[in-house]
């Protein structure tokens, strides 16, 4: 794989720096140390630094030259509220904390480029290095655009890199239209009558009517939508009682739903309410839906798509790159600055049938090091081939 060599020959430096973040996690707006780390190294290389972009957040600009053009790399930072069950040196040191995603890979690739970038300057025009807090839930990618992101920092395309355990190491999902899926979160109180469980013809059951929300929401999917849209609706939990004798007065489920579409997210709300409310009326109460909108869907743009494969192929082959792949329901925060600028989103396989091959967020993930190079190989192809110097 053709990687730049001057990338390749400070790749243990790189992989040290990734191995101290995995072992000091931060979760979402509290990654103050990580955001220092970054920040020194930045400014180290002669790159200038702008902090406090949502709370933890950080921009480095690196300008070359006399174009007006610019380009946007962004890597999240923030861990999950995991216990590591790893065995590796460098596990972590917080306990409930722990790099599970590989956004401690994704800083430290961005790191890779900028580093390389302001060594060469083999570009004409400017960089804005983005460092995301926030990603797992707290829509710091939100945060940051509301907060003038790219009033700030003006910038033409934005890309952002994320790795892939199910695909081999060096390979890469670059794909057009949506690729991630908008993800909601659905709360469902069910409101019944407590008593005896030996007498349960004077109670109301909320464990019951719970239960037929449950099946009955199945049925959106399966009868209430076109046949060609997709969508996810998972009920994850599920919490009612305190004893095996006592009907309970309350039943709470809590859960996701997973879309593509405006058009789809409404229906799917829509039918959703309906069924709270039929089937608890349908038992003489009452139950109440709260439905909360979060990450819309990630869509990447057509031509930025083929720009980044276009650069992909230059590090990894052009027999790597997968441009054709069906979306997943996982969901990204990316998708924000998406709908702000054109860009693209880029999964890079990690993969090598091993421990690396192990599921995100999965209690023993580990980012594969020898991936750094790749991606900050292609962060930084992206830019020389999007700013050409001359």
């Amino acid at each position: 794989m053709p990687i730049i060599n001057r990338i390749a020959e400070f790749q243990p430096e790189l992989a040290a720096t990734r191995r101290d973040i995995h072992a000091h996690p931060e979760l979402g707006f509290q990654e103050h140390r990580t955001s220092d780390l970054v920040a020194r190294q930045l400014q180290s290389w002669g790159i200038e630094v702008h902090r406090g972009i949502a709370g933890t957040g950080l921009v480095g600009v690196l300008r070359n030259g006399t174009s007006k053009r610019s380009i946007g790399l962004r890597a999240d930072m923030d861990c999950l509220p995991m216990q590591e069950t790893s065995d590796v040196p460098h596990r972590s040191t917080v306990s409930g904390q722990m790099h599970a995603c590989g956004h401690d890979g994704h800083t430290t690739m961005l790191l890779g480029a900028a580093r390389y970038l302001a060594e060469t300057k083999n570009f004409d025009g400017t960089v804005h290095f983005i460092f995301q807090p926030a990603e797992e839930g707290g829509g710091g990618g939100r945060v940051m655009v509301e907060e003038g992101l790219f009033e700030r920092f003006p910038t033409d395309q934005v890309y952002a890199l994320h790795n892939d355990p199910e695909l081999p190491l060096g390979e890469a999902r670059i794909t057009p239209g949506p690729v991630l899926a908008a993800a909601d979160r659905i709360a469902i109180t069910v409101h019944g009558k407590g008593g005896h469980a030996s007498r349960p013809h004077t109670c109301i059951d909320p464990v019951l009517v719970g239960a037929q929300i449950v099946v009955a929401a199945q049925s959106i999917v399966s009868r209430s939508m076109d046949p060609l849209d997709s969508a996810v609706i998972s009920i994850c939990q599920f919490h009612a009682g305190s004893a095996g004798n006592v009907i309970p007065e309350v039943a709470e489920l809590n859960g996701t739903v997973r879309t593509f579409s405006p058009a789809v997210q409404d229906l799917v709300e829509a039918r959703l309410g309906a069924i709270v409310r039929s089937v608890a009326e349908a038992h003489g109460t009452h139950a109440e839906l709260a439905y909360t909108r979060g990450y819309p869907p990630t869509i990447n743009h057509a031509e930025e798509t083929r720009r980044a494969q276009k650069a992909a192929a230059a590090v990894l082959g052009d027999t790597r790159i997968h441009r054709e792949a069906p979306p997943r329901m996982g969901a990204e925060d990316f998708s924000y600055m998406l709908m702000k600028r054109p860009g693209a989103f880029i999964g890079i396989g990690q993969g090598d049938g091993g421990r690396h091959s192990v599921s995100l967020h999965n209690p023993r993930f580990d980012f594969n090091d020898d991936l750094i190079p790749l991606g900050s190989s292609l962060f930084a192809r992206l830019v020389e081939q999007e700013m050409p110097r001359g």
